[in-house]
């Protein structure tokens, strides 16, 4: 799956989770740049890319993420 696939994909996830469908993530997109994503939204948004890409995170992986850049090239890694 290319890496452009998985965004649209993980932005379809946080339109859901968070419920807005305004939200237009790019690899910089950190949690500060998105109004309702917060501590506890952040553990129903990973846990639904999980759900969605049928994979796990490990705490250590997600604690190293500083934006979606990098949790769409955790998802890249585990879905090759």
């Amino acid at each position: 799956m290319e890496r452009q696939e998985i965004l649209k994909q993980v932005n379809e996830v946080f339109m859901d989770v968070l419920d807005n469908e305004d939200i237009v993530l790019s690899d910089t997109t950190t949690a500060d740049d998105v109004e309702e994503w917060d501590s506890l939204t952040h553990v129903q948004l990973i846990v639904e890319v999980e759900k969605h890409f049928k994979i796990k995170f490990t705490s250590q992986e997600i604690l190293t993420w500083k934006n979606v850049g990098e949790m769409i090239t955790s998802i890249e890694n585990k879905i090759k």
